[in-house]
């Protein structure tokens, strides 16, 4: 098996991880956004302790990366809660779609603070992206508009954590920056998830605590696979996401996007292609 056959495995096995995360976040039912958050981050931070703790490495990273470190754990947490409370309000294939507008964001965010040049694909891709969004958005005066403006307000913040990773590159263990990550989540969100603490069924318990660990194997996965192949040549299967949480949403809760929104999966998906077949191409190209 070629390294870009495991990278391709890895990646939709990170695809179908995420996809469950949030069908048991939403499935788990009527329970605060930050009790929700606070157990997706309390299991994956046990996972990634473990982790850390087999390969001996620093906890808490170096000294001189706590800076960055701090900086993409606070993005990444208002990030989670902003998606997590979209995926409660709105059909979940829809707030999925709208949280993976965070690659195309990743690329604005990089060329203004980074200074990466952005080539004239990309902006296209961008372009007709948030062109596919609107379908989803459906602008109106409704709250439905607001929790979709929300969840692009998600995918930016999601995409200013990645912008912060590209900055860390392998500075860190991939384990100890999802420990620092979810460490820092934990403790920050504990005030808020005692005084917010609703009651849970078991049933609630299990779906919060399997959330968790979907959620670790997304993370882990997403970085496996892009240590076997580069993203340029796989990235595209990661948006395999929305196929699985399609498939949930419409077999198991019932939800059914709407015309408009189908058409601008479609138009984002598109869009990704796009940049991924450019992405593969010689850059003489160019």
């Amino acid at each position: 098996m070629s390294n870009t056959t495991k990278g391709i495995i890895a990646l939709l096995i990170s695809s179908l991880g995420f996809s469950l995360m949030s069908f048991f976040v939403k499935y788990s039912g009527d329970l605060p956004t930050v009790q929700k958050t606070f157990f997706r981050n309390f299991i994956s931070m046990v996972i990634a302790l473990g982790l850390v703790i087999y390969h001996k490495e620093k906890l808490f990273g170096h000294k001189e990366n706590q800076g960055l470190l701090l900086l993409r754990s606070s993005l990444g947490l208002l990030g989670v809660l902003l998606n997590f409370f979209v995926i409660d309000r709105m059909v979940l294939s829809d707030a999925e779609i709208l949280n993976k507008l965070s690659p195309f964001f990743t690329i604005l965010l990089c060329a203004i603070f980074l200074k990466e040049y952005i080539r004239r694909y990309q902006m296209i891709s961008i372009i007709v992206a948030l062109a596919g969004a609107v379908f989803i958005i459906k602008p109106s005066m409704s709250s439905d508009t607001v929790y979709a403006l929300l969840g692009i307000l998600g995918a930016i913040l999601a995409a200013g954590a990645y912008t912060v990773l590209r900055v860390l590159g392998s500075r860190e263990k991939f384990y100890t920056v999802v420990f620092y990550f979810s460490g820092f989540s934990t403790v920050a969100l504990l005030p808020f998830f005692i005084f917010q603490y609703e009651s849970m069924t078991f049933e609630q318990w299990i779906m919060l605590i399997l959330a968790g660990v979907f959620a670790a194997s997304g993370q882990f996965g997403l970085t496996i696979a892009y240590s076997f192949a580069p993203a340029r040549e796989i990235s595209i299967f990661f948006y395999s996401t929305i196929l699985f949480t399609a498939l949930l949403s419409i077999f198991i809760l019932n939800e059914v996007p709407d015309i408009l929104s189908v058409i601008g999966y479609f138009v984002i998906f598109g869009a990704s292609y796009y940049m991924f077949m450019k992405n593969r191409a010689p850059k003489e190209e160019f």
